[in-house]
């Protein structure tokens, strides 16, 4: 029975949960839940404009997906819902098929959820989380800090209550804002800017009061009380009331198609949000998320939601944080926030009205402010010069190309510097330190003893097809330093994890040279795989069985003995499989 119960465990984590539950988690997952629940209601509804959407998409995505993640999620504090850079991609992708706010964009965004939760469920079950490895911090960094600035521009039409075009590129936006000043709406403005100043203060007060919601209130109210619709003020307007229902008759093979690249984008973007925040969190409590489960909990989370009207969703930082803070214990707190959510969707829709667009584009742009990574700029610069102008490349193609065009050059840069990196790797000529064992490189310590005779060389790289002319080019380069005198080179492979065919063909000409030029050739604490590749390529037997050390330490003593007293040793590291 146990066996069972962990089985099922393994699917569905929620189990393990509730086998432990008691009153005192219950206690801190209901206050963290009402609290999301209700920071919810604006953000859902604010994050649904942003994607292009009507509001009440942003409630429809903040309740079966909250459900759903509960059962299979692995991260206890992770707030699941619609979050600012999902909808920018939303309405940057599917923006470029359909005319946004249309029925086949609602239709498009839906059908884009649908796939985000297909490519990461398959990628979790495969176990190809490893995939968003390809999406540096840096990239990602430059790209979330370039998001910040499209999202906050694309809401000042909204906050200021002028007609601008609708458009990713930020120097369009300013361009026509600087030619309709004239026109920005007075009152408009005041809510607007008066929104960002109230949220502000209050989180500076308390992070965890729901300071969304105050302004969302005191805006509604003032709207109402003074007629400011009338006066020019935009409203949101009518919200359906009611469950979303199950709907499949979004699907569509060939609408799919057309969404590949937009989904794969949102797929892997989202998952970077999602799990960065989880392991910061978890490393918080003392507990591990597991990557590939999370990608199916998030997966069925968006596959499950799109059946109910959801846009793709993912984990926020700012709700996570929020979640956490007001004590979050288990991922049943999502339940009490879809609960919130259900009872606004049911009952409270009408009571939106009269809230002004302008508070909602404020909460949109307090919330990404913080996406502007500025700290990590002034750290690379400090710490890692190619790092910054892969951030900074990133941030730029961002701004000046597009979304999708600015993330897939910074992936393409990601992966030019990993196959550039990987074929220069970092060599050193060692040298012993006094009379220790212990050698390091002779470049970075003035103390390190090298003699004429003997050139010891390390290569911190598995050797292959990308890296052996490197590795030519760089030992005999160090080979050329020494005189004539050289009568033995030692090759530390403690830092060889692999070598290919062509390392092999490579190795193996150098040893050929280097006997011809009566030069010896030892190696020295290779690990068990590259030996076994050595000794069934021939390697072992042109070198000879006695050229195999454990350490450098034991082949120079081995060398330093003089010929006619040399024997054959005892025990080689041929002889283990270490």
């Amino acid at each position: 029975m146990r066996s069972i119960i962990k089985y099922i465990g393994e699917i569905l984590p929620v189990v393990e949960t509730v086998r432990s539950y008691d009153g005192s988690t219950f206690k801190g997952d209901l206050n963290a839940g009402i609290t999301v629940g209700i920071m919810l209601i604006p953000q859902g509804m604010a994050y649904a404009i942003l994607a292009g959407l009507p509001p009440v998409y942003g409630l429809y995505a903040s309740l079966v997906p909250l459900l759903i993640y509960a059962l299979f999620g692995t991260s206890r504090q992770l707030a699941v819902g619609p979050v600012a850079m999902v909808s920018l991609l939303v309405i940057a992708g599917v923006g470029e098929i359909a005319e946004v706010g249309s029925d086949r964009f609602i239709q498009l965004a839906v059908l884009t959820a649908l796939g985000v939760g297909l490519v990461q469920f398959l990628m979790g079950l495969f176990r190809m989380g490893f995939l968003v490895n390809f999406l540096s911090h840096p990239v990602l960094s430059g790209f979330t800090s370039a998001a910040a600035i499209i999202i906050g521009a694309s809401q000042i039409k909204n906050l200021l209550g002028v007609d601008l075009p609708r458009t990713n590129y930020v120097h369009e936006i300013l361009i026509g804002l600087a030619g309709k000043l004239s026109q920005i709406d007075l009152m408009t403005a005041v809510i607007g800017i008066g929104s960002i100043f109230t949220i502000m203060m209050i989180r500076k007060w308390k992070k965890t009061f729901p300071s969304a919601l105050v302004v969302v209130i005191l805006g509604t109210l003032f709207t109402y009380l003074f007629g400011l619709n009338q006066a020019g003020v935009s409203i949101v307007g009518e919200i359906p009331e009611g469950l979303p229902s199950f709907d499949a008759g979004f699907v569509n093979f060939s609408d799919m198609q057309l969404l590949i690249p937009i989904v794969l984008v949102i797929s892997l973007v989202s998952y970077m949000e999602s799990i960065a925040v989880a392991k910061a969190i978890a490393n918080k409590h003392g507990y591990k998320v597991d990557a590939n489960k999370e990608l199916v909990g998030l997966g069925l989370a968006n596959i499950g939601g799109s059946f109910f009207q959801s846009f793709p969703t993912t984990g926020g930082f700012s709700r996570t944080a929020v979640n956490d803070q007001s004590g979050a214990k288990t991922t049943l707190a999502a339940v009490v926030s879809a609960g919130i959510i259900g009872l606004t969707v049911l009952f409270l829709t009408p009571l939106f009205y009269y809230l002004p667009s302008a508070v909602l584009a404020a909460i949109i742009m307090v919330a990404v402010a913080g996406l502007f990574d500025y700290q990590e700029m002034l750290n690379l610069f400090k710490t890692d010069k190619k790092d910054l102008a892969m951030l900074l490349i990133t941030f730029v193609a961002t701004l000046a190309l597009g979304i999708e065009e600015g993330i897939g050059i910074g992936v393409l840069i990601s992966l030019a510097l990993v196959i550039y990196s990987s074929s220069k790797p970092h060599n050193a000529e060692l040298g012993r330190l006094g009379d220790s064992k212990t050698f390091r490189n002779i470049n970075r310590y003035e103390e390190a003893n090298i003699t004429e005779d003997v050139m010891i060389y390390r290569f911190d790289a598995p050797i292959y097809f990308a890296n052996v002319e490197h590795f030519r080019e760089s030992i005999n380069h160090r080979i050329a330093d020494h005189s004539d005198d050289l009568e033995l080179v030692i090759l530390d492979a403690s830092a060889i994890n692999n070598i290919d065919s062509t390392g092999v063909h490579m190795l193996t000409e150098l040893i050929q040279e280097l006997n011809q030029k009566g030069v010896r050739f030892y190696i020295a604490g290779a690990i068990g795989p590259v030996r076994d590749k050595l000794m069934k390529s021939g390697v072992v037997e042109l070198m000879g069985r006695d050229t195999y050390f454990f350490d450098v330490d034991e082949a120079l003593e081995y060398y330093r003995k003089s010929e006619d007293v040399r024997e054959e040793r005892e025990f080689s590291p041929l002889q283990t499989n270490v």
